[in-house]
């Protein structure tokens, strides 16, 4: 019998109300919005078949394709005030980390297999894709920024945080997901991984570190015994946590950010820990 997955199990039965809670919706839903995402889909058909086939064949969902709608309106020939170019409005440094050159940021397939990778990529991060379509826009480090300021993983609390072009421009992806039938696929993914972010279990050995979970300790913690007890270094748990214990100095309180597959355990022996931190001092 496995009681991880059954404490777990009676952890989420009695959050499912708050985890199921909807927390983003389109903010226009009016048909002249929906028209005009429309139009512009059905006006550039072959394009979009070819987006869609190229998402589909690496198991991307096909509303990705509403990324492209919204950064150039599938205008290969497109370059942004910041230096953007292409359907998929690349910067250089962006092109460049995908092996893609300056020059060919505006051919439709190279840029779009570069699109699908990094997608991928942001995916295997983020594991949702409302905050990878804010990291596609303003870039991993301005999420990481916003996530430390706000103190949270979830997107509805850290995107105040954010750029305002970037908070525009998750709800321009929102409105378009509305007016191609996938919103509610889109807030699903979502609702799905805040309850994955806290309480998701691998199953096997870490394969990606940066894959994090969360969840609240208080000052009576002790991070050397944190780390003992889960059986990691002490300094790659801070690595986790840059400036958790200022923030447990300070307020008292912090987010605790550990692999996914370490979170079960520390949830498991979150009693123990507490007790021999306090018996310990810290």
């Amino acid at each position: 019998m496995n009681f991880k997955n059954i404490f777990l199990g009676i952890i989420l039965m009695s959050s499912s109300q708050f985890v199921n809670g909807q927390f983003l919706a389109a903010s226009d839903t009016s048909e002249n919005s929906v028209r005009r995402y429309k139009n512009i889909i059905n006006s550039n058909k072959e394009i979009v078949d070819f987006i869609e086939h190229s998402l589909a064949q690496k198991g991307l969902p096909k509303h990705l394709r509403n990324l492209a709608l919204i950064e150039s309106h599938f205008n290969r020939n497109i370059t942004s005030g910041a230096g953007a170019v292409g359907a998929w409005q690349l910067m250089t440094s962006h092109a460049n980390q995908y092996g893609l050159s300056e020059q060919n940021r505006n051919d439709l397939y190279k840029s779009t297999k570069v699109a699908v990778v990094s997608l991928t990529n942001l995916y295997k991060k983020y594991n949702n894709w409302v905050t990878v379509v804010a990291a596609y826009n303003c870039g991993e480090g301005n999420v990481a920024k916003a996530m430390q300021a706000a103190g949270s993983s979830q997107y509805h609390i850290f995107y105040k945080y954010l750029p305002q072009e970037t908070i525009n421009h998750v709800k321009k992806y929102l409105n378009a997901c509305y007016a191609t039938g996938e919103l509610q696929s889109v807030l699903s993914n979502y609702n799905s991984s805040r309850m994955n972010t806290v309480f998701f279990v691998n199953g096997g050995s870490r394969k990606d570190n940066s894959t994090l979970a969360e969840t609240e300790i208080n000052a009576g913690f002790n991070l050397n015994v944190i780390a003992d007890e889960l059986d990691v270094d002490v300094d790659k748990l801070l690595s986790w946590n840059p400036g958790i214990t200022e923030e447990l100095q300070n307020k008292g309180e912090s987010m605790l950010y550990l692999p996914t597959d370490l979170m079960p355990d520390f949830l498991l022996r979150k009693t123990k820990i507490l007790s021999r931190s306090i018996k310990e001092g810290k």
